[in-house]
């Protein structure tokens, strides 16, 4: 059965579990659903009494704290734009996302406060107090701006890519329904919660149901000891991330996993058998993504030990062709361009008519988002 193509307020994902099942475990506690429910509704109301009014952009800047993972949704719910900081990003990075953004307000680690010179209003996370004042689900227009994803910039200046309630909700219900997830699911969240990939791991998780554990890490042993204390089902990674996870000696502590998914760059096929070695028992999910469009393509992962070197077929709510550069569709086998297509694309770069324009061109499939990739459709799809 496909999922449910209707998007909601992000913000309701808080409905998404059982009120008693747990939603989040974070700052050392484990928040229910309806604790979930509870602390968006009321974070969403300090941010209002703090000023902020609908469209305004807050940003933040910290690990994975509660505060980190409930300011998406408590943000939709106000109304604003949240603007995630990688908390590895340097001063200058950070003050150029601001000030590019138009941030009313920055929450962020005091340490991390006091590198900036800004006049902006900062509320340093040791100093922040939610109220008691509630803010019930909200109404608001699905395909109005909710976030602010920027990316890392390696090709000049971060680009601030303009994602809706409907990008974020549909993305969620997605990956929850074609990796399987269930309200059993334990899932830890190692990315960074600035980065698509990574904030989707929370997103899908409630999506789904299930439980999200917020986890910063020094080093990867950490996580080894992560999985197996917490019982976690499903692990998402990058390349350099399961290069140094499948040197660990796992043993009894990863047998809980169940679902291991990789975006973010190419698994060389001799890292692809080394996994499926480790957890013979999970399934991998090969994936391809870009920020512009969320997610592209998943490999079932049936399909990992015949196709390794595939990043398998559109996901759901994703529409994709492979473009020569006259904009006509490549044979199979032939290189061309990967462009995606359907209501995961986002909606421009903030502020940046020009890269847009560029990037994302009018079509007869709508708005279509062309990567900058070369990519090869296979004869089987």
């Amino acid at each position: 059965m496909s999922p449910d193509p209707t998007p909601f307020p992000l913000d309701r994902l808080t409905t998404r579990g059982d009120p008693s099942a747990p939603a989040l475990v974070a700052d050392g506690r484990t928040l229910t659903y309806a604790d979930l429910e509870d602390a968006v509704a009321r974070t969403a109301a300090t941010l209002t009494a703090h000023g902020l009014v609908p469209g305004d952009r807050v940003a933040s800047w910290m690990g994975k704290t509660a505060l980190a993972c409930i300011l998406p949704l408590a943000a939709a719910r106000a109304g604003l734009v949240h603007v995630p900081i990688n908390p590895v990003l340097r001063r200058a990075q950070a003050t150029h996302i601001l000030a590019d953004s138009g941030a009313s307000l920055l929450i962020g680690n005091g340490a991390r406060l006091a590198t900036l010179e800004t006049a902006r209003d900062t509320i340093a996370l040791e100093d922040w107090r939610v109220g008691s004042e509630r803010i019930g689900p909200s109404a608001r227009d699905p395909h109005g701006l909710a976030a602010l994803l920027y990316t890392s910039g390696s090709t000049g200046r971060p680009k601030g890519v303009m994602l809706s309630h409907a990008n974020l909700w549909l993305g969620a219900v997605s990956v929850a329904h074609f990796l399987g997830l269930t309200p059993a699911d334990r899932t830890l969240c190692v990315l960074p919660l600035a980065f698509d990939y990574g904030q989707n791991q929370l997103l899908a998780a409630w999506a789904a149901g299930s439980c999200a554990i917020a986890f910063d890490y020094l080093l990867p042993r950490d996580v080894v000891r992560a999985v197996g204390r917490h019982d976690v089902t499903c692990l998402a990674g990058v390349p350099p991330l399961w290069h140094q996870l499948a040197d660990q000696a796992w043993g009894e502590e990863g047998t809980s996993l169940r679902t291991l998914t990789n975006s973010g760059g190419h698994l060389p096929e001799p890292l692809v058998r080394r996994l499926r070695s480790l957890f013979p028992e999970a399934r991998l999910h090969l994936m391809y993504g870009l920020t512009e469009a969320f997610r592209s393509a998943s490999l079932d992962p049936a399909l990992v030990d015949t196709h390794p070197d595939s990043v398998g077929t559109a996901i759901p709510f994703a529409e994709l062709r492979i473009a020569r550069p006259d904009g006509t569709n490549a044979a199979p086998g032939e290189e061309g361009e990967l462009v995606h297509s359907g209501p995961l694309v986002a909606h421009g770069y903030w502020n940046d008519p020009a890269r847009t324009a560029e990037r994302f061109r009018a079509s007869a499939n709508g708005i279509e988002v062309w990567s900058g990739d070369t990519m090869v459709m296979g004869h089987d799809g």
